[in-house]
């Protein structure tokens, strides 16, 4: 495959970068896959005054109009997909079927926000004998968007759709290890609008900062880890922007004791380690019952260990690389740590070519037997391919091991009883938790507000909350 340059994007015109940064195959450490441009302070303002100038005219287009450009941007997103997913895949490590289903899943969202956004944006009004009263949304205005490397275009939708249909407009700066398939495929949504309404930076910490304390920034919506989360929270109060964050999290799936695991296994399974378990919600750490734990856990391995972990364009593979070299250190360090505390760490899964494993950041798919619940695998958010499972004598017990993490995005309770289930579910410290499932129904995805507690973030994407990110109230009374 030929290497690709990635350019700016600035006023829906090319720019090129004051350097550019080789991408690098995860899974062939030795093939660039492409360079991407990499801005500086002085194009980072460019781009946020372009974003600014198409603000005006873009605020004031009428709402079906902005409905009407955001489902042909999905239908585009659907049409084009396919065509990045190898890239996506070079780039990225994720296999290349799971990187066109997150296309579609994309447009999904797209869609989505573009259904809810004609009901949501209504004025609210009442009036008595003495006044009139109408709470209206505006939109806020230029929103900065910065996503992480491990789900780019599903990310990016989920800030850009909601952003762009209330009537902002946006500069997006992906990850620098996942920024060439999503960059292209906004390249080809912002010809479908007017100049200047989508636009895209590269590059480190450096055009972060400048994008974040840029004075005609209005909010920031990060999604990645907390310790980048609290810098931008920081430069974001010195002009008092908006911030919505979308972090980590340490999510607990509790099995009851009355679970169907014919049922659960394979979805549990996905759950841990799909993306090689490199997604936010990936369950964490499994909660089993004392008297089924052994029944559990054989089966458990034995569904894990059909698995077959190879390059993401090999057709066999089930399971890639690691996205880049800092976590697929961290992956070993902390299964290092984890046999020196004591535990059994067991790898599974086939390599599909032995010869070529030291040529990507390749790990095998691992489980902890009979974790402690205070190792440091069971209360660190691994994103990575190691799960820990840890039995309990109670549900009062296993609720508490559950909420003893200052992280809170999703959680899952698997029973045959939804009553019990959501009993439990409504103890949980988390903003979704999942009934027999590790991930959102399709009515979940559209309805839930995506996000979670604690600090696994602020605010919250997807439904009609995640759209009353994007807007401003004005509240206009009338005195009769």
């Amino acid at each position: 495959m030929t290497a690709t340059r990635i350019e700016l994007l600035i006023n829906q015109r090319d720019a090129p970068g004051a350097s550019y940064l080789d991408v690098i195959d995860p899974g062939r450490t030795a093939d660039v896959v492409g360079q991407v441009a990499q801005a500086n302070a002085a194009q980072v303002d460019e781009a946020v005054q372009a974003a600014h100038a198409a603000f005006h005219g873009w605020s004031r287009t009428p709402l079906s109009e902005r409905i009407a450009l955001l489902k042909t941007a999905a239908d585009l997103l659907d049409a084009e997909g396919p065509q990045v997913a190898e890239l996506m895949a070079l780039e990225s490590g994720m296999l290349i079927g799971t990187n066109k289903a997150e296309v579609g899943m994309a447009a999904n969202i797209v869609r989505d926000n573009a259904d809810l956004a004609t009901d949501f944006l209504q004025p609210y009004q009442v009036e008595d004998a003495n006044s009139w009263v109408s709470v209206e949304k505006r939109p806020m205005g230029v929103i900065a968007g910065i996503v992480s490397w491990n789900a780019p275009v599903i990310l990016t939708m989920r800030k850009l759709a909601p952003a762009l249909v209330c009537g902002n407009t946006i500069v997006i700066k992906p990850s620098p290890t996942a920024a060439m398939g999503i960059s292209l495929l906004l390249k080809k949504m912002a010809a479908l609008f007017p100049p200047g309404v989508i636009n895209v930076v590269h590059g480190g910490a450096e055009v972060g900062n400048a994008l974040t304390t840029h004075p005609l920034v209005r909010k920031v919506s990060f999604t990645g880890g907390g310790k980048v989360a609290s810098s931008i929270m920081r430069a974001a109060a010195k002009s008092m922007k908006d911030v919505q964050f979308e972090l980590g999290g340490n999510d607990p799936a509790i099995v009851l004791d009355d679970a169907d695991l014919d049922d659960l296994m394979p979805k549990l399974v996905g759950g841990i380690f799909r993306r090689s378990g490199q997604f936010c919600f990936a369950v964490k750490r499994v909660y089993v019952p004392e008297a089924l734990y052994d029944t559990f856990f054989e089966r458990l391995c034995a569904e894990v260990n059909k698995f077959k972990v190879g390059h993401p364009l090999n057709p066999q593979a089930t399971f890639g690389p690691m996205n880049n070299p800092a976590q697929w250190q961290f992956i070993q360090d902390l299964i290092a740590r984890t046999r020196a505390a004591g535990a059994e760490v067991i790898e599974l899964g086939e390599v599909l070519d032995p010869a070529s494993w030291n040529d990507g950041y390749y790990l095998r798919p691992a489980v902890v037997k009979h974790a402690d619940p205070d190792l440091e695998v069971v209360l660190t958010e691994q994103f990575g391919p190691v799960i820990p499972v840890v039995a309990y004598r109670s549900e009062d017990d296993v609720i508490r091991m559950a909420n003893q993490t200052e992280l809170g995005l999703g959680s899952s309770v698997w029973s045959r009883d939804t009553t019990r289930a959501l009993a439990v579910a409504r103890q949980l410290e988390a903003g979704m938790t999942f009934i027999n499932q590790a991930g959102t129904s399709r009515l979940g995805q559209k309805n839930i507000p995506f996000g979670g507690v604690k600090q696994s973030g602020i605010g919250r994407e997807s439904s009609v909350v995640g759209l009353a990110e994007y807007v401003e109230y004005h509240g206009i009374n009338v005195h009769k």
